[in-house]
């Protein structure tokens, strides 16, 4: 299977200086490419300079995640495509146990590796962990991370097991398979776009799995923190987006109610944290989503078939109510 690592980049030339050693360095089985979201800074001159043996892609415009994926991979033939953020460490022979997963079932159309934290990395990190999972409200959730309460690795997760979705900060796909789904959703832009990407690839009949055999480390928020209103106004709007699109029968209608209901007693909980921007930032992420709301229901005629795509129906209850902290206690 040929391979090829994909690093998007937006004015990242601080990033790539610090990372992308790691991967050129540990991806001898892969051709390593840097797509460049229409950078202002010098980080495409870098590359040229420091790193002869990684190939651009220039993209004519800054798209977001999605639509500067999109436009880097249809030019690619490899037929394992790996999706690595800019913040990303990666490990020796992080490759293997990737392609391992590849070669075990013809099913599996995605991987994951461990993702843990690059400031502290005896922990998860938030995006990712060990694999994540959504519940029936669309809050996404992992093994290694609920909420922002964070386990430590102690080896828990060093298995291989399927999970509902991988990652976007490093997510290994078939090129086939990215492409019979159809690729990216653009309209989310950014966030959460990846959990949309996993539900197609999962009610296409397809496996997605977690190796706890590679590592990588990834930093969190270099692009976007979580403090930035911006993140709250992707991360609210694309959850409706993803209920919407994904979820079969009129259920999905209460579902989305719910949510709307929660996210305004998230907005009033930022009121009292004295966070306006984010409290208007759910207010726009409604509004949007009304907006796109026909768009998406057009969309969501394609939905062919739906599987059963939680496995508990409230984490937000889980961990708030009854305190669970880890992926064990749920």
């Amino acid at each position: 299977m040929k391979i090829a690592v994909v690093i998007l980049n937006w004015n990242g030339r601080a990033l790539l200086e610090k990372f992308l050693p790691s991967v050129v360095n540990f991806s001898k089985e892969a051709t390593v490419y840097v797509a460049d979201n229409a950078s202002t800074d010098d980080s495409v001159l870098l590359i040229t300079s420091l790193f002869p043996s990684v190939k651009i892609i220039q993209n004519a415009v800054n798209g977001g995640y999605a639509k500067g994926y999109n436009d880097a991979l249809k030019h690619l033939n490899e037929d394992i495509l790996i999706l690595l953020n800019s913040d990303v460490e990666v490990t020796e022979h992080w490759l293997t146990p990737i392609l391992t997963c590849f070669k075990s079932n013809p099913n599996v159309a995605a991987v994951q590796p461990k993702i843990l934290d690059y400031k502290d990395k005896s922990y998860f990190e938030y995006a990712g962990a060990a694999g994540g999972y959504i519940d029936a409200l669309g809050y996404p959730y992992c093994r290694g991370r609920i909420f922002n309460s964070l386990e430590k690795d102690h080896g828990q997760y060093n298995d291989t097991k399927e999970i509902f979705w991988a990652s976007g900060a490093c997510l290994a796909i078939k090129n086939d398979a990215f492409h019979e789904v159809g690729a990216l959703d653009e309209d989310f832009f950014a966030h959460q776009e990846e959990i949309d990407l996993c539900w197609r690839i999962k009610n296409a009949g397809y496996y997605i799995v977690y190796t706890g055999q590679s590592t990588v480390y990834h930093v969190g928020g270099a692009t976007l923190n979580s403090m930035n209103p911006k993140k709250t106004f992707f991360n609210f709007r694309n959850t409706l987006f993803a209920l919407i699109k994904n979820v079969a029968g009129p259920k999905v209608y209460g579902f989305i109610l719910i949510r709307l209901i929660l996210d305004g007693i998230a907005g009033f909980k930022f009121l009292l944290e004295k966070k306006p921007k984010h409290f208007i930032a759910i207010l726009k992420a409604h509004g949007s989503f009304y907006a796109q709301l026909p768009k998406f229901l057009k969309k969501r005629k394609a939905l062919k078939s739906s599987i059963k795509y939680h496995q508990i129906n409230s984490v937000v209850y889980k961990h708030f109510i009854l305190k669970k902290q880890s992926f064990k206690e749920l």
